[in-house]
């Protein structure tokens, strides 16, 4: 089974002048502003970075509740901060890091077993991997 998710995004003009908007398929995001000044000036709006970070929070968070219910916890709470690190690379930037801060409330458990199902998840959520994935790409021109 496959489950397929879509976002969008427009940018224009070219370079640092340009702005963009991002939509998510699902309305949550839609015409969300980002641009060059949303992603190093700390201007109104959003930039991938951030997306991304909101991504990995809420899939690591997801990721270890359904771990530690499956181990038999059921009385909790999980609060999931992610930050994401973009840092110049050669000529362009890559994002370096994902750094994952949780504050956990979990009845019954004790630290040992929780760490480890916590490092689990962490390794295995779907975001995590992605991180680590091989990128595709498909594409159209027109000049």
């Amino acid at each position: 089974m496959a489950i397929v998710k879509t976002a969008s995004a427009h940018y224009q003009p070219l370079g640092k002048e340009g702005q963009g908007h991002v939509s998510l398929a699902s309305g949550a995001l839609s015409e969300q502003p980002y641009g060059f000044n949303t992603r190093f000036e700390d201007k109104s709006g959003t930039n991938p970075e951030e997306l991304i970070a909101g991504a990995h929070a809420s899939c690591y968070a997801m990721a270890l509740s359904f771990a530690l219910a499956d181990a038999g916890y059921d009385s909790g709470e999980l609060k999931v901060d992610a930050e994401v690190t973009l840092e110049k690379d050669g000529d362009g930037f890559a994002v370096t890091r994902s750094a994952l801060t949780l504050d956990a409330k979990v009845s019954g458990i004790d630290e040992d077993e929780f760490s480890s199902i916590a490092k689990d998840a962490k390794d295995n959520c779907p975001i995590s991997k992605l991180l680590k994935a091989d990128i595709s790409l498909d594409y159209t021109f027109q000049n």
